[in-house]
């Protein structure tokens, strides 16, 4: 009994050091990771936060993650998108905004609130960290939150070929992304709406002003990239009792459309209760959908990933 007393106290030893270490190197990694580094656009310093794993293979992936409007991006660095990218050999950046005219840091994402050329930053920033990091140019993706989102649509809409899917939580296409939209090429596209959502609506009655509003219901704006994406297949399933989410596969080239709905929510990131796992999980996997799309649309879960 003794010798077992003792078998079961080292095993707690080693876990409680295990995990000790594993807080250590996240804290480690977390203070480097949100160092600002700078890059050089039109004339002006731009700054981002970057995270590459050391270990990883040649052309390994690169995820941007985009703020929200008045975000600063080192606040967005989530634990969770650190320890996939770790797990999974993916690079992560997250780039600043800069101030609109009424001085809010901000995405222009074809908006009137400035002149601020986002759309050439950020596909410029994109090259450059591809050739200075050994990235995919193939394998590089864009998410955001809310005006993050809304840069996220505008960037697959205008540069499919620097940013080859969008992951928008709560963000939605711009009017004038929205009167762009015939020359949209097919790109894979997941929406996570929040249902109860008045910051920006999901029947599309977003205000015009300042160049947000213009877009219709998030359902006819699914519609049309399921349209555009010539997508075959569908599957709905509810993921957890908040959330329904639908999928829409087998598009051109493998494109594809997931919607997450997720009901009694405001404008806010969904968490774990409302997801069944965290949003940084959510993104991961459709990113890894796309990449591999034999791997099919299951909802991620923690033993997943």
């Amino acid at each position: 009994m003794r010798v077992l007393r003792r078998s079961v106290v080292r095993l707690l030893l080693g876990a409680v050091v295990l995990l000790l270490s594993d807080v250590a190197a996240f804290a480690q990694q977390s203070d480097t990771v949100r160092k600002f580094q700078t890059f050089q656009h039109g004339g002006r310093e731009r700054q981002y936060v970057l995270h590459v794993p050391q270990q990883r293979e040649a052309d390994a992936p690169l995820v941007f993650v985009l703020h929200g409007y008045r975000g600063d991006a080192r606040d967005y660095v989530s634990p969770e998108m650190l320890t996939l990218a770790d797990r999974h050999g993916f690079a992560v950046c997250y780039p600043q905004g800069l101030d609109d005219r009424r001085g809010i840091p901000h995405w222009n994402a074809r908006l009137k609130i400035s002149s601020t050329d986002d759309i050439g930053f950020l596909s410029a920033l994109a090259g450059h960290l591809q050739k200075a990091h050994s990235l995919s140019p193939q394998k590089t993706f864009t998410s955001g939150i809310s005006n993050g989102g809304f840069m996220s649509y505008t960037l697959v809409a205008e540069c499919p070929d620097v940013f080859k899917a969008a992951a928008s939580v709560i963000g939605t296409m711009s009017g004038e992304a929205w009167e762009r939209r015939e020359s949209i090429q097919p790109v894979s596209i997941l929406q996570i709406t929040a249902m109860d959502d008045r910051v920006v609506p999901y029947d599309g009655s977003m205000s015009a002003a300042g160049g947000w509003g213009g877009a219709p219901h998030q359902d006819e704006i699914l519609d049309f990239w399921r349209k555009r994406n010539q997508t075959t297949t569908e599957k709905t399933t509810d993921v957890t009792e908040s959330t329904t989410a639908r999928f829409s596969e087998n598009g051109v080239n493998g494109t594809k459309v997931w919607l997450y709905q997720v009901d009694g929510l405001g404008h806010r990131v969904p968490g774990r209760d409302k997801l069944g796992s965290s949003t940084a999980e959510v993104i991961w996997k459709f990113f890894s959908s796309v990449m591999h799309p034999a791997a099919g649309p299951a909802a991620p879960s923690t033993a997943e990933q």
